[in-house]
């Protein structure tokens, strides 16, 4: 499954109200580690869609989300489950490292 891109308006119910675990990926065009890290995001959206959906939220046109979550750098990825923040990385990861950080809370 690819990822999605969630705005202000859909963030509540693509993200809070979401039944399964919901990685976000904060991000923005002019990037240059966002744009390193989206191939990865959509390989792990592939690979692990039994596991959490991956939604991207462009920093740009999404001031609310970025507000609320106070997103100071790009990329930033935050886990959310059931429609609390769980865990977060900032900056691109090869995709081993940035796995087992949003894979191990979910083992509890």
């Amino acid at each position: 499954m690819p990822t999605i891109a969630v705005t202000d308006t859909t963030f509540q119910s693509r993200v809070l109200d979401s039944a399964t675990p919901v990685v976000v990926n904060f991000w923005a065009p002019w990037c240059g580690p966002c744009r390193v890290l989206a191939p990865v995001l959509e390989e792990i959206a592939d690979e692990h869609s039994e596991d959490f959906t991956v939604v991207k939220v462009n920093i740009d046109e999404n001031l609310a989300a970025v507000d609320a979550y106070q997103i100071m750098g790009v990329p930033t990825t935050v886990l959310i489950v059931d429609g609390q923040e769980v865990t977060r990385v900032t900056g691109a990861k090869p995709k081993s490292a940035l796995l087992d950080d949003l894979l191990k809370p979910l083992a509890r």
